[in-house]
């Protein structure tokens, strides 16, 4: 049953703050901890297909692709400016890296194309039925015995994370990941066994790290 979409997000909240979305992550959310913890969670091995969905500016993508250079990766997103700079991000650094415009419950892939499926800082900018649609989506594109991988905000671990919580006023998206509610999502799309994988706090608040596999 298809579903309105609710209005997309970019990742960086507006397009005029795009320019500020890598420098913001990386001096605010200690990005390259957790991002690498993230990487080598993944167990992404050489010859894996690995789909980082709502790539952003490419980060993840490219993190992967330099210290898997046996897999083959690719970026989809929404936003073609962040693709923009995903694109220009892997010429840089010469990675072959496919990037693709999409939106995360519609993915223009073929059942069982991938053997990993890794989704950061993106569930939060996602409606309850659009985290559920992009949940199946992710399912019917993973190869039997797949994982996917998320980070994304999630419960306040600590006095600052839970203060925080309490002095802003989360909107609906946000407030179902903070209450815990992704491991149940991921549950209801479909996958088999949903792992805790721990968290990390950064001064925005706590990101949950998930895994869920496909069954085999």
């Amino acid at each position: 049953m298809s579903h309105e979409r609710a209005p997309y997000i970019p990742a960086a909240g507006h397009d005029l703050l795009l320019p500020l979305y890598d420098p913001v992550l990386r001096l605010l959310m200690r990005e390259r901890v957790f991002r690498t913890r993230f990487l080598e969670q993944a167990d992404i091995h050489s010859g894996h297909r690995v789909l980082d969905l709502g790539c952003g500016t490419g980060t993840m993508a490219v993190l992967i692709r330099q210290q898997r250079p046996e897999s083959v990766v690719v970026g989809v997103d929404g936003d073609p400016r962040a693709l923009e700079r995903a694109r220009r991000k892997a010429a840089q650094a010469s990675l072959p890296i496919q990037f693709d415009q999409a939106f995360a419950d519609r993915l223009p892939y073929p059942d069982r194309s991938f053997d990993r499926v890794v989704s950061s800082l993106v569930f939060h900018h996602l409606t309850h039925d659009d985290k559920l649609a992009a949940l199946r989506e992710i399912l019917r594109v993973l190869k039997p015995g797949g994982w996917f991988h998320l980070a994304d905000f999630g419960p306040p671990v600590g006095r600052y994370a839970t203060l925080l919580v309490q002095l802003t006023n989360p909107n609906e998206r946000l407030r179902e990941n903070l209450g815990g509610k992704l491991r149940q999502l991921c549950s209801d799309a479909g996958f088999t066994s949903v792992q805790d994988r721990g968290h990390h706090n950064t001064l925005f608040g706590t990101l949950t790290l998930l895994a869920a596999s496909a069954a085999s």
